[in-house]
């Protein structure tokens, strides 16, 4: 009798690690499972956000360009002249297609460890109007060139001065803001700049700071 209640305890025993052990391993393949889920859901996520973000903008400027070309000691000049109208669109753009981050699945942190610098672009009309010139002092290439580096320098010193690279990083900070609240909504962390990052006012600051 003794014998039978012990093989009755035994195989009890052995049913109930049997059980344990599959919902064990059960548990275990839905949390890999969500674990999956999640990280594929990230990375569709930055692949949305992964665009190009483009801040266009228009500039205007006159520019007076003068050369004087003198003989004979100076006694004798030939100059040449031209009122230069410049009107340039111009676009401030960041490709988020080449930014690189790290997805840590274990710890359920995301980590951006490169974000693109931004790609100004500058296409200025140049129109000539009012241009004097002479057969000993006439206009060439090199005058030409000096006018571009002029120009693209003087439009250089106005982007700066202007909103548009702000306005480019605003909207580059709100396509990120979206990985942001996504990782918080489930319950990952979203590292930059050697920290984590809790709201979109850090995540501007820090942004500015490397930008």
């Amino acid at each position: 009798m003794q014998n039978l209640i012990k093989r009755i305890i035994g195989v009890g025993v052995i049913v109930l690690i049997i059980v344990l052990g599959f919902k064990y391993c059960q548990f275990k393949k839905e949390d890999d499972s969500d674990i999956q889920y999640n990280t594929n859901l990230i990375q569709q996520q930055i692949l949305n956000v992964g665009k190009l973000v483009v801040t266009e903008g228009h500039f205007s400027e006159v520019i007076t360009y003068k050369n004087q070309q003198k003989y004979l000691m100076d006694m004798i000049s030939f100059e040449k002249k031209a009122l230069i109208v410049v009107n340039a669109n111009v676009t401030v753009a960041y490709d988020l297609h080449q930014m690189k981050y790290d997805i840590d699945e274990k710890n359920k942190t995301i980590t951006i460890l490169n974000i693109p610098k931004e790609e100004i672009t500058i296409n200025p009309d140049i129109q000539f109007y009012d241009v004097e010139q002479s057969k000993l002092n006439p206009f060439t290439g090199d005058d030409y060139n000096k006018i571009n580096k002029s120009i693209k320098a003087n439009l250089a010193k106005k982007i700066e001065n202007s909103t548009l690279k702000t306005n480019a990083q605003n909207r580059l900070i709100s396509e990120l803001s979206k990985i942001l609240i996504m990782t918080n909504s489930m319950g990952w962390k979203l590292q930059y700049n050697g920290k984590t990052i809790e709201s979109e006012k850090e995540l501007t600051q820090d942004l500015n700071s490397k930008l």
